[in-house]
Order: structure tokens, then sequence, then C-alpha cells
């Protein structure tokens, strides 16, 4: 969440950043919750202050030997009065702290400017698209041929936006999956976690999808509380939840491949051919935890880590800035890379890099200790895809393609695939 001390004294900056986003902040709304809460606390404040003084009067004439009923019936009366206060103000401070859970990071100064993606800036781009002296096929078509990805099938299991993966085609996603994390935890040095499936909600409030985007989630029936990871970015950054970090342990960086389970709510109609976006896809994501002075050169350094993916498979990139309207609600800035699909002649996303600054660290309570102050202090969070699985699997199927119906296997992967060169219908 948003500083609460930044934004009850600085809210006019607090409104105008905000405004960027095209989210408009009611200050005067703000300003009146706020004069409630200070009123409840200060009443709050005094009646302790007055219930403590009459406690030690009591003690005093008890002390003389005096009749003390009255004043015990009077300091009843005021530990009611206590507890009613505190009953208001914990009613008004939970006004206060649905508010701020519905606020959005505030933006890094060098995002650039823009209502929707239209406005997203190109930092830089990778490779060249090939060129086919043939007609290309999109992923689909290239699965079907080789018999080896099943949307039928998987509609009669589950329904729309899943798929089955058979033989080759299976063992190419598991390959990319494995190359990934060998990549990340033997090239740039993050420990690799296992971690669960399911979280709970204070998990999700920490990493801001609960409670604004509740409709995005799998829900697990029954009275558990229970959340489908929509990424595994919830368990890995709340692995700091309620942790006080030495300076010494950090950077901390974590890499776990897991599925990811999205209702998508808001994408209907969106992408609905094929594997670009389904209820259930694999992520190898990464996750930093970071020194507030050095979180901005570990977001250039986990965006180089993402690259070094599509790089390694040779499949053509680009980096886009997102501008301010495009920008994720608890990130402060984000890099999108965008692989290169010769079926629709454009870049198309695979990863998300972002640094949330101390948005996240905040409703989790993740702190370091700063020697400088000797304080514990909100740390940064970092994450993005290392990267998506099903999607670098939709570019190889497409950039890989032959005139054969065969897929060409990255040199990269071709160790994880046995030495395999071709996935072709025999595979």
């Amino acid at each position: 969440m948003i500083d609460p001390k930044l934004l009850r004294t600085e809210t006019d900056a607090v409104a105008a950043n905000l405004a960027r986003r095209g989210h408009v902040l009611d200050v005067p709304a703000l300003q009146a919750l706020e004069e409630r809460r200070r009123h409840w606390q200060l009443e709050s404040d005094r009646l302790r202050a007055e219930r403590n003084a009459h406690a030690k009067a009591v003690g005093m004439a008890k002390g003389r030997g005096e009749d003390i009923a009255p004043l015990l019936a009077k300091g009843e009366a005021m530990g009611r009065a206590v507890a009613d206060t505190d009953l208001a103000l914990a009613a008004v401070q939970g006004e206060l702290d649905t508010w701020m859970h519905g606020l959005p990071n505030l933006l890094h100064d060098s995002v650039p400017e823009g209502r929707d993606e239209n406005s997203n800036v190109e930092v830089r781009r990778w490779g060249s698209p090939r060129e086919f002296n043939f007609e290309v096929r999109d992923h689909v078509d290239v699965g079907a041929a080789l018999g080896m990805l099943d949307f039928e099938a998987a509609g009669r299991i589950a329904g729309a936006r899943f798929a089955v993966m058979k033989a080759g085609v299976a063992r190419l996603h598991r390959a990319l999956a494995q190359f990934m994390v060998d990549l990340h935890t033997q090239k740039h040095g993050y420990t690799e976690l296992y971690v669960p499936y399911l979280v709970n909600a204070a998990s999700l409030t920490g990493t801001g999808q609960l409670p604004k985007f509740e409709h995005d989630l799998f829900a697990v029936r029954g009275e558990s509380g229970l959340h489908l990871i929509p990424t595994a970015e919830v368990p890995m950054t709340n692995m700091a939840r309620d942790q006080i970090l030495a300076a010494e342990e950090l950077p901390r960086r974590y890499v776990a491949h897991t599925p990811s389970f999205r209702s998508e709510a808001g994408a209907y109609g969106r992408d609905t051919r094929g594997m670009i976006r389904q209820h259930q896809f694999d992520k190898v994501e990464l996750v930093i935890l970071s020194k507030p002075s050095e979180s901005y050169a570990n977001l250039e350094l986990l965006t180089s880590h993402a690259e070094a993916v599509l790089q390694a498979l040779e499949l053509p990139y680009r980096v886009m800035a997102l501008c301010a309207g495009d920008v994720g609600f608890s990130s402060a800035k984000t890099y999108d890379l965008e692989v290169w699909l010769p079926s629709q002649l454009k870049y198309r996303e695979i990863s998300s890099c972002s640094n949330c600054e101390a948005f996240q660290a905040r409703r989790m309570q993740a702190r370091w200790r700063n020697p400088d102050t000797g304080k514990p202090e909100p740390l940064h969070t970092l994450n993005g895809s290392g990267v998506a699985v099903g999607r670098a699997l939709v570019a190889v199927l497409e950039n890989y393609q032959n005139a054969d119906g065969s897929v060409s296997v990255p040199k990269v992967l071709q160790p994880y695939m046995g030495g395999m060169t071709q996935v072709s219908v025999q595979t």
C-alpha cells in the first residue's frame, strides 16, 4: 500500500501521481475519513489517560482505608467508554484500510505518460524475425498437424481455455521449464523454491490480488479460504511476510516453476484461439527482495535475466516500458518483454518485469533492518516471468516450424529432449 504518512502529508502530490494512471483520488472524502480517525484516536488516548489516572486514585483511596465502591463503579463506566471508543476507532480504521487497499501504487517518475498500451515505449529489440518460404501456420495448426496439441479433448475435460499436450510437444513444454530453471539457478544466482499452489487470503492481500482482483481468482470451495495461485509471485514474495531481514541477506533472489490459475474474467472474447490466454498455464517466476536503494538496478538485472531466456532460444523480442495507464496495480514501473509471433506478424507479451517498491512490503510487513538507522523499514519487492512457459512454447512452435510440418528443437533445448533435433509426427 501507499505510505499512509505520505498520503496524509502530501495528499495533493499523491493525487497527481495517481491521476497519471487515470485514478481519481477523492481527496475531500479521504480527508474527512482521516479527520474522523484522528478524532477517535484522540478520544481513545484521552479516555485511557483518565482511566489510568483514576486507577491510581483508587489505589491511593484504598490505601487510606476509604470506601472505594463508588470509585470502582466509576472505573467500570470509564472502561466501557474506552471500549466503545475503541470500537468506533476500529470501524473508522477499517474504512481507511479498505480505502488504502483499493489504491494502486505510485508510479516512478521515469514511467512514460499515456492511457493504454498504445502509449507504451519501445526500449530495445533483439533478433530479426525469420523469413519463411512457405505459408506460416499458427501454433494451433502446427500442434494439430503433429497430433500433439488437443484443445477438443481439453474442452471435454475442463471447458474452454485449456489445452492437452502430447508426446513431443508435451516434452518440449517440460524442457522449456527445466531449461529456464537451470539457467536462472546456475547462471543468474537464484534460489529454486517449491511453493504451495494454494494460498490464504492474507498472502493474496499482501501482494495486491485481494481485495481488488478477487474476480480474477479461483477459490476453493468449503471453509479453507484458500485460492489457487494466479502466479508464483504470491507465495514467493510472501516468504518475507512478517519478517525482518538483515541487510546482508539482501538481495534475495527466488525462482519457481509452477502452474498459474486465472479466471480471465476481464478477457472474454480476447485470444480465444490457442494457448495465448489460458485458465491454467505454467510459468517460471522470478522474485527479488531488495534494499530500496538497489531496487531499480535490480529491475534492470531481473529484466536482463528474462531476456537471456529468449536470447538463448534465439527468439526475436522487444522490451517495452509500460506507460502510466498500462502499469499494473502493485507496480511502480514495469517492462514487458514481447516475443515475435510470425502467424500474427506482431510481438506479443511473454514476460512482465516489475518493481513494486515498498507497496507489497507494507501490506505484508516485510522489512529489513537499515544499518544506518538501526530500525526496521519496508524492503522493496520485484517480480517477473522468466518466462511464461506456455507462451514460450507457442513462440517455439511458430518460429521453428518447418514446411514438412515438423518443428525444429532450439539448440539449447536439445539436451533436455534427449538429443532430439526435431518434433515430428513420428516423435
